[in-house]
């Protein structure tokens, strides 16, 4: 299923990120869902150990080991990303894509993805911070780097200031779309918190993760399946904003785009050859 050679209207993309989604539902959750069971796992095992009544050093090493799991779960989420980006692209020519060729492609553009991803959440984390709505206009601005780092082969500057030129114009759109996907996401991660929180007799996660380490892990759980169901949904559209607004600003052949995409970097924009 090849992309049409034009732009697409907010529904047209969401539409296509879906049809995507359903059609090689096995190859995206496959990619999010094998390095993610290592975060799950990750987590459980700290829940095993995890005492009653701790004491300081019980609450340092939790910290130490709260701290490794952010860590691990960031590298997860580049990489899954990452694959995921490349797994769109070959769809579209209908070339054969599996979950090991996705990430073979992208080996070493891991650690940089992993540099991109903290860049962004600390600029945005302090914009944030510092008044709401710079924040949220950051990520806007970033919002295709991990699709321009990728197809292109930039480096993480260069990836960011990349994105920046290509969501111009549409961030009004982009925003939607990134509001959608937040809506969707708790949706669904209410939606499958609920039989938990039901079975343990309470009303909220917080008063579930006092219930003990196995209703912990339940709410673990929960949130792993949330994260392998919808992560995928957003980083196909995006891929496919970063797409469409290629096309709408630089009349780029997608077709051909996607056909060097096993030799990068692609061919430059217009701007970049007359630079």
């Amino acid at each position: 299923m090849t992309t049409a050679l034009r732009p697409l209207s907010t529904g047209e993309l969401l539409d296509r990120t879906f049809s995507l989604y359903r059609s090689h539902f096995g190859l995206f959750l496959g990619i999010f869902a094998l390095p993610h069971l290592v975060v799950l796992a990750y987590q459980c095992v700290g829940l095993i150990f995890q005492s009653p009544n701790p004491k300081l050093p019980d609450l340092l090493l939790s910290l130490l080991w709260t701290i490794g799991a952010g860590l691990l779960s960031l590298a997860v989420s580049a990489a899954s990303q990452a694959a995921t980006v490349v797994a769109v692209s070959q769809v579209h020519l209908d070339r054969p894509a599996s979950v090991v060729d996705s990430y073979q492609r992208v080996k070493s553009q891991i650690l940089p993805v992993v540099g991109l991803s903290l860049l962004v959440g600390v600029f945005a984390g302090l914009a944030c911070l510092a008044l709401l709505v710079p924040g949220i206009i950051l990520l806007i601005m970033w919002s295709l780097a991990v699709p321009a780092l990728v197809l292109e082969n930039k480096g993480v500057l260069d990836s960011m200031s990349r994105s920046s030129d290509l969501t111009q114009g549409s961030r009004w759109r982009i925003f939607v779309i990134w509001l959608l996907f937040i809506v969707l996401g708790v949706g669904v991660g209410l939606l499958l918190r609920w039989p938990v929180e039901t079975a343990a007799g309470v009303s909220s996660m917080f008063a579930l993760q006092r219930k003990g380490p196995g209703w912990q892990a339940a709410l673990l759980v929960t949130a792993f399946i949330s994260e392998c169901l919808v992560g995928p949904l957003v980083t196909i559209a995006f891929s496919l904003v970063y797409y469409d607004q290629r096309v709408r600003k630089e009349a780029f052949d997608l077709q051909l785009m996607m056909m060097t995409i096993d030799s990068p970097p692609l061919p430059p924009s217009p701007a970049q050859v007359g630079a």
